[in-house]
């Protein structure tokens, strides 16, 4: 009986040991995990400020996010990340809620944060009426979505318009179908267009964004609407002149991937 005893002990006190080992390995997972630079999993230390606004010093990308740093006007810069978007230099920007890390550090950047804040997303100031620009799909929320493909527009696909604008005359001029037939060979080139603004969707990401038809391409296809970004303004049913540079399979996320637009445009004419 002594002996049963002392075998119950030692099976305790080996059980109590096994469990305390299983918590230091969770708890060495965990750790592992908050720095390997894999956002989604950090676990925060403290909310976030109520309010956290400045201009953006600088960017950086990783793992789908945007790193920011913003001087809030104090002489401090607050660093941040919010889901992957577009965002300059330069911008006055407020952040989305969010929470605090200390001393995160990040495999992918290679480099350790003092404090960082993981926030939801951020807004544009300046800009009546700013989409968050941490969600693509939040931003383009406010355009009539067409039932049917996402080629080239990402489900904003305007319908066929009845016109017939004629090409260019550049030396890089394209119609709007030769874009999308050539947008393999056209990627990271300038180009000019010519076409008649069917829809004009304003502040998104910073951007203006046109959709331009000439008549060409395909409406089975989705290949007769192209998107354009530019800081310019056009009016709808404007026809224009644009130069800009071509991206092809631009993927946005949230579901937004563009075969082809053309980006960062000015209006020549």
């Amino acid at each position: 009986m002594k002996m049963r005893k002392i075998c119950c002990f030692l099976s305790g006190l080996a059980l109590l040991f096994g469990l305390s080992a299983c918590g230091n390995d969770h708890e060495a997972s965990t750790e592992s995990t908050s720095a390997s630079g894999s956002m989604a999993e950090a676990p925060a230390s403290s909310a976030a400020p109520g309010v956290v606004k400045g201009k953006v010093l600088e960017t950086m990308e990783a793992s789908g996010y945007t790193y920011v740093s913003l001087d809030d006007g104090s002489g401090n810069v607050v660093w941040a990340a919010v889901p992957k978007t577009v965002v300059e230099v330069g911008e006055e920007v407020t952040l989305q809620g969010g929470a605090v890390m200390s001393n995160f550090s990040s495999k992918t950047l290679n480099r350790t944060f003092d404090s960082i804040i993981f926030a939801s997303g951020l807004l544009r100031d300046g800009a009546a009426g700013a989409a968050p620009g941490g969600s693509f799909a939040s931003a383009v929320s406010g355009e009539e979505m067409t039932a049917g493909g996402s080629s080239g527009s990402a489900g904003n696909v305007v319908e066929f318009a009845p016109v017939k604008v004629e090409k260019a005359t550049a030396a890089n001029a394209q119609t709007v179908a030769d874009v999308f037939t050539n947008a393999a060979d056209l990627a990271t080139k300038k180009i000019t267009v010519r076409g008649k603004v069917v829809k004009v969707s304003k502040n998104i990401m910073g951007k203006n964004w046109l959709h331009l038809q000439d008549g060409t391409g395909d409406p089975a296809q989705n290949t007769h609407d192209l998107v354009v970004t530019t800081a310019e303004t056009a009016e709808k049913d404007a026809t224009v002149t644009i130069e800009g540079t071509v991206a092809a399979n631009k993927d946005f996320g949230a579901g937004y991937k563009y075969d082809v637009i053309v980006e960062d445009a000015v209006i020549v004419q």
